[in-house]
């Protein structure tokens, strides 16, 4: 019986916690909320945390980030290393907006020293972070990545396919890591399965150069105008 009822109450306090919790997630997406909606058109850059500065997609991905400012986009990452802190660098390097949006990790997670001093957002909640990506990127580039890289870009796909956020660019980086990734896509998903439609094939293009993303970015906005997307 001392058992159970340690477990009610230790149950009604996690409850009770739970509520609490509301007031801080509608803190982080308040600050979210208004400082970012001060940033001007960006593009996010993802991929993984450990990529390093030898590595040719870490080179790749400051080379994007450099002729994404360079054509009046500013550059959103998540703020951390590798990938991270390659699209960061490109974008200071450049000159142009330069926004981290950290996430507090037990491992590989730290800022990095390339992001503007008054764009640095810390969250601790995944998914508000990943509305703040959503809601203020005019484009997704997808650099290869892990887990997280992929959570992310699936979000995306998904939002889009089910018409809950207005289409906007997702661009995959690096046809030897995706190809095989999209291939699965259209002929398991859509071939064999019937999961997909014809259409949601065209929601992603896969390319190898940072021409080609400005390519696809200055196509699409050519047709739309920049604005939140939702």
């Amino acid at each position: 019986m001392m058992r159970t009822d340690n477990r009610n109450k230790a149950w009604n306090e996690i409850k009770t916690n739970d509520s609490w919790a509301i007031f801080k997630i509608m803190g982080e997406f308040v600050n979210g909320y208004e400082k970012l909606s001060q940033i001007g058109p960006c593009v996010s850059i993802f991929g993984s945390a450990r990529t390093k500065p030898d590595m040719k997609y870490y080179q790749l991905a400051e080379k994007v980030a450099k002729k994404i400012v360079d054509n009046g986009y500013g550059v959103i990452t998540g703020g951390g290393p590798g990938i991270m802190e390659a699209g960061n660098k490109g974008a200071h390097l450049a000159g142009g907006t330069s926004v981290g949006l950290n996430i507090d990790l037990p491992f590989e997670q730290h800022d990095n020293p390339y992001i503007d001093n008054d764009k640095s957002l810390d969250f601790d909640y995944f998914f508000v972070r990943k509305v703040m990506f959503v809601k203020y990127s005019q484009g997704f580039v997808v650099m290869p990545g892990g887990f997280g890289t992929l959570d992310e870009l699936f979000e995306a796909i998904t939002l889009i396919q089910t018409h809950k956020i207005d289409k906007f660019p997702i661009i995959l980086v690096g046809t030897e890591f995706w190809g095989g990734l999209v291939e699965w896509i259209r002929k398991t998903l859509l071939d064999s399965f019937q999961n997909i439609n014809e259409a949601d094939i065209d929601l992603v293009q896969v390319v190898d150069t940072e021409d080609e993303v400005i390519e696809i970015l200055d196509k699409f906005y050519d047709e739309y105008n920049l604005s939140p997307n939702f």
